[in-house]
């Protein structure tokens, strides 16, 4: 392979992992490295990791990565044009400014600590104020309830917070300042959107959103766009003085990678959970029923939206049947599972582990295996998982297309479960349209390097981007449209049973 100079890097932390990966100026992928980090859980729906943990991994696949290069290509720091940052999104860090150690571990976006707290906002009449300004809705999922807890906790922190002895910021922000050794405490646009702290409109923070919320303004980062430099990574961690330059959380900067640049073109990334986002443009598509209005990106030139829909648990659930329930010995293997029968024979998962998101929002829902008879066997418990991550997200992609008014010609699919053949098929019979799985499937990765290349000027235009992406395969409708009928009725009645269950246990 004939290099094309230079080489863009993406430092991708996720919720299970760090990763770094190169990528030449055609797109290509050169290198990479991943750390696994671990997760507790000390009460039951809740969900933490430990901050130092988070950075030393990620510092030490960015370094891995680098030797790589260097072993390899013969390239050094001063061919590395620079530095994309991506990065779980609504996960909370919280460290003294002075010190740098963080103050308590990172509340992960999956925890569900702050429902209480969510249910008083709501009672207290909060709603409507947060849709209308941040395109989200009240749930434990987002951001700013994590702070409320944190100060709940402790009233102390939150006085500290008000002097600006305290900071606090997303992956992204704690990333930043620790790479930059304290000199930039930033976030951009996108990340800033998914906390419940920032108008959608303005794209600033909010001062009746943090009356809300009670945040001091003065632990938050600034937040900037998301392509332009913005940093530099400290020599003393990392030799070359590195350009950071491109920025945006996970799922957007899947959908820039996807060069989903016209509204109306859509993504599904399969990852942890399944995040599907539609571009709509300069204007923000509020929802009526469930799905999110966030921003997507601003590349120096304005806000650009999408709407999103939130799936929970997709790989997740395809870990639980290998790790909970020990049918199959690693995640590839469910596919060849799954395959030795035509069809669930009626078995319905609903896998509800941290609740349902959209468009139910359900914090209470509980997962539940159902339709079971003496003939059900592994096979469809299998398959019928896979079933579960296709219509959960057609659930999403029929109110998306419905409330924005664009008719989506094809899926874009990404994520680490994109890769099952099997899966991908399902979701085309699910959704009745094709699935459209890049030849490179990093599309959150390359997302955040085409952002920093574009912020950098090595890539003039969207359409030279987009040139990058190609097509891999396509899947194609199959089912009959009375037996997806059929198949989309058992799904709703087992969400419906679903929900009934998470209600009763708490009354």
């Amino acid at each position: 392979m004939t290099l094309e100079l230079p080489v863009l890097l993406t430092l991708d932390q996720g919720t299970t992992s760090s990763r770094t990966l190169a990528f030449d100026a055609r797109g290509r992928m050169l290198a990479s490295s991943q750390k696994s980090i671990a997760q507790s859980y000390p009460l039951p729906g809740w969900v933490e990791e430990d901050p130092e943990e988070i950075f030393v991994s990620q510092l030490d696949t960015l370094l891995e990565v680098m030797d790589q290069l260097e072993t390899r290509y013969a390239i050094g720091p001063a061919q590395i044009a620079g530095v994309g940052i991506t990065n779980q999104r609504e996960t909370v860090v919280v460290w003294d400014r002075q010190t740098g150690r963080p103050v308590y571990p990172a509340i992960v976006w999956q925890c569900r600590r702050t429902a209480e707290i969510c249910t008083r906002l709501r009672e207290a009449g909060h709603d409507d104020l947060v849709r209308q300004k941040t395109g989200l809705v009240l749930d434990a999922y987002f951001s700013a309830t994590k702070w409320m807890w944190l100060f709940e906790q402790d009233p102390a922190l939150k006085q500290r917070a008000e002097q600006g002895e305290i900071l606090a910021g997303t992956i992204d922000t704690w990333l930043i300042w620790r790479l930059t050794a304290g000199r930039c405490h930033v976030t951009d646009v996108s990340n800033a959107s998914r906390t419940l702290l920032m108008n959608l409109l303005t794209g600033q923070w909010d001062d009746d959103l943090l009356d809300v919320f009670g945040i001091p303004r003065a632990m938050l980062p600034h937040i900037v766009p998301s392509a332009g430099h913005f940093g530099v990574i400290d020599p003393s961690l990392v030799p070359g003085g590195l350009k950071l330059a491109g920025l945006a959380g996970d799922q957007q900067a899947a959908l820039f990678g996807q060069a989903c640049f016209a509204p109306g073109l859509t993504k599904n990334t399969y990852g942890t959970g399944c995040f599907m986002l539609m571009q709509t443009g300069s204007q923000p598509v509020f929802s009526q029923h469930g799905l999110l209005a966030t921003v997507a990106w601003d590349l120096g030139n304005g806000l650009q939206y999408a709407l999103e829909g939130s799936v929970f648990n997709a790989g997740s659930a395809i870990q639980w049947v290998r790790d909970e329930l020990g049918l199959i010995a690693s995640a590839p293997e469910i596919d060849r599972l799954a395959a030795l029968v035509p069809d669930s024979a009626g078995v319905q998962v609903v896998p509800a582990f941290t609740g349902l998101g959209a468009p139910y929002w359900d914090m209470h829902a509980r997962g539940l295996i159902c339709g079971i008879t003496r003939g059900t066997n592994r096979s469809h418990i299998a398959r019928a998982v896979l079933e579960s991550i296709a219509h959960q997200s057609q659930d999403v992609l029929e109110l998306m297309q419905q409330e924005a008014g664009f008719n989506i010609p094809a899926l874009r699919v990404d994520g680490g479960a994109s890769v099952s053949d099997l899966l991908m098929q399902l979701q085309a019979d699910v959704s009745q349209i094709p699935v459209d799985r890049p030849v490179m499937t990093e599309t959150t990765a390359f997302g955040a390097a085409a952002l920093a290349g574009y912020g950098l000027g090595l890539w003039p235009s969207l359409d030279t981007i987009a040139g990058l992406r190609q097509q891999g395969q396509m899947f194609l409708p199959g089912e009959s449209s009375n037996h997806r009928d059929k198949q989309r009725a058992r799904w709703q009645k087992a969400v419906e049973a679903s929900r009934l269950i998470g209600s009763g246990e708490d009354s």
